[in-house]
């Protein structure tokens, strides 16, 4: 099942890419995350704040990548996120890197909320799992 379902446009650049003009493997992952901010932004959430007020971040515990066809210079990329799971202290997440609705890399990603001094798992912040823990 997934839910709250969120796109974001990202334009490739030449610095996202090789001499070939061909976006770097890496690159994704980072499309990804710029993507998943902007999601919890969507959300009402902000990085900074969560970190300032809740004493929490989010960590990545595991990604699964697989890349179809590649990206290259100048594309208009849509990456999605979507929520596939959410646990007391994680969240996963299904995203894709789209262009013109084809498929070019899809990733499972496995998120964990801990706390700021200790890096420990904790419960995800109740104001945001009301927001991620159904369905929009």
């Amino acid at each position: 099942m997934l839910f709250n379902y969120f796109s974001l446009p990202v334009r490739v650049y030449y610095q996202d890419t090789d001499a070939g003009g061909v976006v770097y493997h890496s690159t994704y992952l980072n499309f990804m995350e710029r993507a998943r901010y902007e999601w919890l932004r969507e959300l009402g959430f902000n990085a900074n704040t969560l970190i300032a007020t809740s004493k929490v971040l989010f960590m990545i515990r595991s990604i699964e990548v697989e890349y179809f066809k590649p990206a290259t210079l100048d594309d208009l990329l849509n990456i999605t996120v979507a929520v596939q799971e959410v646990g007391r202290s994680r969240i996963t997440l299904s995203q894709e890197v789209l262009c013109s609705h084809i498929k070019l890399v899809n990733a499972t990603v496995h998120v964990v909320c801990v706390d700021t001094v200790k890096l420990r798992p904790v419960s995800i912040p109740a104001s945001l799992r009301e927001k991620i823990g159904k369905p929009a």
